[in-house]
């Protein structure tokens, strides 16, 4: 279910969210791979970069924002189907914030990008390892064409 999500990820991020925010005209800054330093064809960089995104985003945001920010806000609401629902789409506009560095359209994506990954959790009944998985397996395979220089 992990490796699903990741490609449900990065079909929704190419065919809906990127082209969206081109639309409604938000701009990009850097991405994250540029952020953790990622260059092309240097294997230290992408090495380094894996990493850090494994522990800290994979595990780290995920740990935050899915177990504990999602959980606290459909607490909200008792926990109701409705109340998780709600508080997803509350804790992706959040997810996609804390990306400001991404500029307005990182964080439009990067929202879009916590709502698959978060409903992805919330389907597989609060299995928080189909999230780290997901998000580790998205940042691999985008890390992974970064570096061979397939996309930037």
């Amino acid at each position: 279910m992990a490796f699903a999500t990741a490609i449900a990820v990065i079909a929704t991020k190419l065919l809906v969210a990127q082209p969206l925010a081109g639309i409604l005209g938000l701009h990009a800054a850097k991405s994250a791979g540029t952020a953790l330093g990622l260059a092309r064809n240097d294997v230290w960089s992408l090495l380094k970069a894996l990493g850090i995104t494994w522990t800290f985003a994979a595990f780290g945001e995920e740990l935050g924002y899915r177990r504990y920010l999602l959980g606290r806000a459909a607490d909200f609401g008792n926990r109701t189907a409705p109340a998780q629902w709600t508080a997803l789409l509350c804790v992706s506009a959040l997810f996609g914030i804390g990306h400001y560095y991404q500029g307005s359209a990182g964080m439009f994506e990067t929202a879009c990008d916590g709502f698959v990954i978060g409903a992805a959790y919330l389907l597989s009944k609060r299995n928080l390892w189909v999230a780290v998985l997901a998000h580790g397996f998205v940042d691999t395979i985008v890390f992974g064409a970064l570096f061979l220089g397939l996309a930037d």
